[in-house]
């Protein structure tokens, strides 16, 4: 049960349109809802500010099209991440209203909520980079937050960068993502006053090692702000982005 949902019960409780009884069994459920080959955790908003979101990758076709159901079923909306085209046909047939966006590899269906009026800024450094970008700036509009993308300027030519200063400034946050030498975030966050989360790509040549090396770099950076998710996480970026916005937003 969303955070809303439960609200609105307890406000019904509040003003005798409910008895306590009627809310205990619409509550009182076990934490989880138990698919066999998956077991839901349908109240991880109430916990976490954020509902469980599902990642398609090893999933069957069957597996992935019982989870979309009941997870819909139960509030409308569900997110899924690392999607192939084949899987989003599959899901395409069986809930129509949902949307897939192949860069991303992102599949939905409803929204999280209202806007926030928090805007995250999501740049790439190289245009290799888009597609784990394009994750977490998929991710953060189903959030609910203004996405503005800026996309291959990377420190090989950083004027392209600085030529978007204005816009990374009126950011409240920044998702930087980059592989090759991954020193993108450490330019950005010597630049601007709002968090920065770094995403190491495996973009790269040999002595990347697929990922690790950018991954280093930004655990080094110099400029202080920059928190790493893991390589390729655009979810993670995203999430991270969320809370963090969620507690300025909360904040007095």
């Amino acid at each position: 049960m969303e955070r809303e949902r439960l609200l609105e019960l307890l406000r019904g409780v509040a003003a005798g349109d409910i008895s306590p009884e009627d809310a205990h069994e619409r509550v009182a459920r076990v934490p989880y809802l138990d698919l066999g080959a998956a077991r839901l955790d349908l109240d991880r908003e109430l916990r976490t500010g954020l509902p469980e979101v599902v990642f398609a990758q090893g999933k069957s076709d069957d597996e992935l099209v019982r989870i979309v159901e009941a997870m819909v079923a139960d509030s409308g909306r569900v997110l899924v991440t690392r999607v192939e085209a084949a899987a989003a046909e599959v899901l395409n047939a069986t809930v129509p209203e949902g949307r897939f966006e192949p860069r991303a590899r992102i599949w939905s269906a409803g929204r999280f909520g209202p806007p926030s009026g928090r805007r995250v800024a999501v740049l790439s450094a190289g245009t290799s980079d888009f597609p784990v970008a394009e994750e977490a700036a998929s991710c953060c509009e189903w959030l609910g937050h203004e996405v503005e993308r800026i996309r291959d300027v990377g420190v090989a030519g950083i004027q392209r960068a600085l030529d978007s200063i204005d816009s990374l400034r009126r950011a409240d946050v920044a998702i930087v993502v980059a592989g090759m030498d991954g020193a993108l975030p450490t330019v950005v966050a010597g630049l601007v006053p709002c968090p920065v989360v770094a995403v190491p790509t495996s973009v790269g040549y040999g002595a990347s090692f697929e990922g690790i090396g950018p991954l280093l770099t930004m655990l080094t950076a110099c400029a202080p702000g920059v928190a790493v998710v893991n390589i390729d996480n655009g979810f993670g970026a995203a999430a991270l982005a969320h809370r963090i916005l969620c507690r300025s937003i909360a904040s007095p």
